[in-house]
């Protein structure tokens, strides 16, 4: 049987082995031409057709100086949250206001280029580039300078964390072999 450092499954080998990935991954820097459009990775926007979402739902994130953005599976997890709460609690109000609120549905152009508004850039500080960072169900959109912190920060944060499973893995003489 593979552990978790062995194989892929052989479902997520056909997967990659064809490039159908339905996840967003990996991290691009773009420019934004002249007329302020940026085009959205094509890895990105591949996993957008297959979702069916034509355009790109975005809103700015609520705790990070980020626009998270998507298609229908971020909408339906958005959606899935919002109905956790009971209909007319101030708790729905006030995730529909941050989230629903301050979305926009953006259409890409042929070229699969996207013109962001001024609110959502403003939002994220961008305005030559922007780097698109994928989260698996989304993506993000961030200044280059500030995606470079917010990465420096999460890579030390998950090292401590991996520090601290070693750790308790450690403390309770886990051995590798079954019995």
């Amino acid at each position: 049987m593979a552990g978790a450092a062995g194989p892929a499954p052989q479902s997520w080998r056909r997967v990659l082995d064809r490039g159908d990935m339905d996840r967003f991954v990996s991290n691009y820097t773009l420019r934004l031409d002249a007329k302020g459009r940026v085009s959205i990775p094509a890895s990105f926007r591949a996993v957008l057709a297959r979702d069916g979402f034509d355009g790109l739902y975005c809103y700015p994130a609520i705790d990070r100086l980020a626009v998270d953005a998507g298609g229908h599976a971020l909408f339906q997890e958005i959606e899935a949250l919002i109905a956790r709460f009971p209909p007319f609690s101030e708790q729905r109000e006030q995730f529909a206001k941050a989230l629903y609120g301050t979305s926009e549905t953006i259409k890409l152009d042929s070229e699969g280029r996207v013109v962001l508004t001024e609110p959502l850039k403003s939002h994220a500080g961008i305005s030559d580039a922007a780097t698109f960072v994928g989260l698996g169900n989304k993506f993000q959109i961030w200044e280059p300078g500030r995606f470079r912190a917010e990465l420096a920060e999460a890579t030390e944060t998950v090292r401590a964390l991996k520090r601290e499973l070693g750790a308790q893995v450690t403390a309770r003489g886990v051995s590798g072999a079954r019995e």
